[in-house]
């Protein structure tokens, strides 16, 4: 997602960056190309014309050319438009009183129902009792299908095979929840494949007389305008009070998502980022726009790690580390956690300047999904004396055999050990860092240019001293070699 206008938009910030003198000229040429990024992106033209005018009569102001860096300056207001354009945004669902109702709704093939689902885990998460309400009487599979995402969250599912009328039994399901001590109701209404009148006279009786308390459109990024369109046609009939936005993981071009609260003032509240049931995050523009410039989105990270890592597993690392304890058991461990935050490059799209990175790697052919595995294969390999302290342990019959029984080279066992000795000085370093902290010195770590198997000032990480100049510019060589030497290979391949 937003790929294509990340790379056009930061190539437009470049061009500027390049610049001896920046002038009202240049400025507005660059200024147009960030223009067409925008446009090619699917953005609608009243949102990019709204957001130009704003971008432009800042851009060229005096205050802006004869800044200390203009280019930096551009930046700044660039970032600021794009948050101004998707937000501000009211994250509270306003729960209270004895049955809170939310009314889902949404054209078919959104992910209507499974963001049902999503929401009640989100909302279950909180210490609310929610029940979902299967109303799509449309779609035969809809019923069934609420009722497995019931079972897989736990939550119960008030539905009815033999019901005709979905306000009846929206009506039926509030006195339900009431029964059971359910103090929050979802209801999954119907959907078509396109907007009827049908579709939204049935909306609007349930919206009448059930009277939910927030009603939210679940739309497709990928769909590009016509969910912007679809937003404004449901936001007429119902007045809606959010947007959730679906399949944000996809290669969709990210126009939907920068309009959509323009054009309809309706905010976006959520983002489905995944398949997984867990994978519906509250929607923060000021994240979004730093994702678009790639400036990474720490934040995010930090909480889906606070929510998704094992913290008893990572408090017993981290009471070994600061006894001065890291083995590759631990290394391992940690390659699971990270794991569960979804795909690397995901992950790494999440860590300012670890974006570029990840394009590099990818245009040598680089594999980091199959390279964990691989780390692992290794560790699996070995016994748990060799685990325990590879720097020491592992010579070269023990590679050998480690490598066979692996299936890869010698010489790959043997990085991973440098890797191992190069990151157990480091983590017992961050031991005592909270995971902010951590996230920081990583980023830290990749912009010094640090090579894990150049294995240089390893000991400096170790006790903390800081690398001199000297350092970094010996690092840069051997990672500038290195690259060019794995885009030699990638075109021999």
């Amino acid at each position: 997602m937003f790929e294509a206008l990340q790379e056009n938009l930061s190539s437009a910030l470049r061009t500027l960056r390049g610049t001896a003198v920046l002038t009202e000229s240049n400025m507005r040429e660059g200024l147009r190309t960030v223009h067409r990024a925008l446009l090619e992106a699917d953005v609608s033209l009243p949102a990019v014309k709204a957001f130009m005018d704003r971008v432009t009569q800042q851009a060229v102001g005096e205050r802006v050319l004869k800044a200390i860096d203009p280019s930096k300056q551009l930046v700044y207001i660039v970032y600021q438009e794009l948050v101004n354009l998707m937000g501000p945004v009211d994250h509270s669902m306003h729960l209270g009183g004895e049955v809170s109702i939310l009314m889902l709704c949404g054209l078919q093939g959104s992910g209507k129902t499974t963001t049902c689902g999503k929401l009640g885990g989100l909302i279950k998460q909180r210490g609310r009792q929610p029940m979902l309400v299967a109303a799509d009487l449309q779609r035969p599979a809809a019923i069934q299908q609420l009722q497995i995402l019931g079972e897989q969250l736990e939550l119960p599912v008030y539905a009815d095979l033999n019901a005709q009328d979905p306000v009846r039994l929206c009506q039926a399901a509030v006195r339900q929840a009431k029964a059971l001590g359910a103090n929050v109701l979802i209801l999954d209404t119907a959907g078509r494949l396109h907007v009827d009148r049908e579709l939204m006279e049935q909306l609007t009786q349930i919206d009448n007389r059930v009277g939910p308390d927030q009603v939210y459109l679940v739309v497709d990024a990928m769909t590009g305008q016509d969910a912007v369109h679809s937003a404004q046609a449901f936001n007429e009939a119902l007045e809606l009070d959010g947007v959730i936005m679906t399949k944000l993981d996809g290669d969709a071009r990210g126009g939907a998502a920068l309009s959509v609260k323009h054009v309809t003032g309706v905010p976006i509240k959520f983002i489905g980022t995944g398949e997984h049931l867990d994978a519906l995050e509250e929607f923060h523009p000021d994240r979004m726009a730093g994702r678009i410039l790639g400036m990474g989105d720490i934040v995010t990270l930090v909480e889906q790690a606070q929510q998704k890592f094992d913290q008893e597993e990572m408090a017993k690392q981290q009471a070994r580390m600061l006894k001065g304890q890291f083995t590759l058991d631990d290394f391992k461990k940690m390659l699971g956690q990270v794991g569960k935050l979804g795909p690397l490059q995901k992950v790494m799209g999440y860590i300012p300047g670890f974006g570029q990175m990840q394009k590099m790697m990818d245009a040598m052919g680089a594999d980091a999904e199959g390279d964990m595995k691989r780390l692992v294969g290794v560790i699996d390999s070995m016994t748990p004396d060799e685990r325990a302290d590879p720097t020491k342990v592992v010579d070269l019959s023990r590679r050998r055999r480690i490598a066979a029984g692996a299936g890869v080279q010698p010489h790959e066992v043997n990085d991973l050990v440098k890797q191992f000795d190069l990151m157990s000085g480091m983590m017992r370093q961050m031991a005592g860092m909270g995971i902010r902290q951590r996230m920081k010195a990583m980023q830290q770590l990749a912009q010094d240019g640090m090579n894990p198997n150049a294995a240089l000032s390893k000991k400096k990480i170790g006790t903390g001293k800081r690398l001199t100049s000297t350092d970094r510019a010996k690092m840069k060589k051997i990672r500038d070699r290195e690259l060019r030497k794995k885009k030699r290979e990638a075109k021999k391949r």
